[in-house]
């Protein structure tokens, strides 16, 4: 994070930003570069990072899908459809209402895939939800596409589509943080829960937990921190997908600890990817979206080629 606020199309000097963090001056424009762009950039990308992070990790383990990512699985994609409906019939929406519109999205994309889901015979499986995830996307992005179109709003969904931390403001992490805070502590108390399910739904209820309550309870969650993140950076996929799979590498299945380690991953690897977003071209910048993609799709390619191999 120090780091993303030194570096960028203005290199600051340590001294420069260790005093706009604890001796801010407004008069001095190095300190108001730092405390009002970058500082709030940073802080909102480490944030809904970790949100992403732990959204994934939460449908991984109670799917028991390892494919399974807000992006992959249509949430964002839902977010996104609502955020462009709203640009296009209320267009002077304070953010308090984007973000509001943005869960409302997700809500509504992530019960339409599990109806979808579970309505072929032999109910919902990890790969049926996988693609009816991915045909809801694909549905979801179109329309979002055509209402951009149809009220030429090409230019403000732009910053949706490839996602971004840059219109990140203090007003913004005051409603996002506290938010995203308490989901991801819920989160983490669910971790037990969630491991147990992750063994099998005959194994949580031979040990006292009812699965179905709390896959509810873990995607209800999930879909308050990517609905709200989408919100805020846009639709950035892949960084649930990637992150719970690297923590597993490092400490194991419990998810009493995957869930705060993504969270911790999850922060770095978008904070990393925004500051690469702003040092690949400077002055100019590439979305974040780009810069996760390049991580994650080969990531996803790998993890379906395993998948197929155990399934035949």
């Amino acid at each position: 994070m120090f780091a993303a606020i030194s570096w960028g199309a203005k290199d600051m000097p340590a001294s420069d930003v260790w005093a706009a963090v604890f001796q801010y001056n407004p008069a001095l424009t190095p300190h108001q570069i730092i405390h009002e762009l970058r500082l709030p950039r940073v802080l909102g990308a480490a944030v809904v990072g970790a949100a992403f992070a732990v959204a994934g990790a939460l449908m991984q383990g109670v799917t028991r899908n390892p494919l399974a990512d807000s992006g992959i699985l249509g949430i964002n994609s839902g977010a996104t459809f609502v955020v462009a409906l709203s640009f296009a019939f209320w267009p002077n929406l304070p953010y308090s209402g984007l973000m509001a519109v943005s869960f409302a999205g997700s809500v509504l994309s992530t019960v339409f895939i599990f109806i979808l889901g579970s309505s072929s015979p032999g109910g919902m499986t990890p790969m049926r939800l996988t693609l009816a995830g991915a045909v809801v996307a694909a549905m979801l992005h179109s329309l979002s596409s055509g209402v951009a179109i149809y009220y030429d709003l090409n230019q403000d969904l732009a910053f949706w589509y490839a996602g971004g931390a840059a219109g990140i403001k203090w007003t913004h992490l005051q409603l996002l943080i506290p938010v995203l805070l308490a989901a991801m502590a819920g989160a983490v108390l669910m971790g037990r829960p969630v491991s147990l399910v992750s063994l099998g739904e005959e194994t949580a209820a031979s040990l006292g937990i009812d699965p179905k309550r709390v896959q509810v309870m873990a995607m209800a969650l999930a879909v308050v921190l990517a609905g709200v993140s989408v919100s805020a950076v846009g639709a950035i996929g892949f960084v649930g997908l990637v992150i719970p799979h690297i923590s597993r590498k490092l400490i194991g299945v419990d998810y009493r600890f995957i869930i705060p380690l993504s969270a911790v991953l999850g922060s770095v690897l978008l904070v990393l990817a925004d500051l690469a977003a702003r040092m690949v071209n400077p002055p100019k910048e590439l979305a974040i979206g780009i810069m996760i993609a390049m991580v994650g799709v080969p990531f996803f390619l790998y993890l379906a080629r395993r998948e197929r191999r155990s399934l035949s």
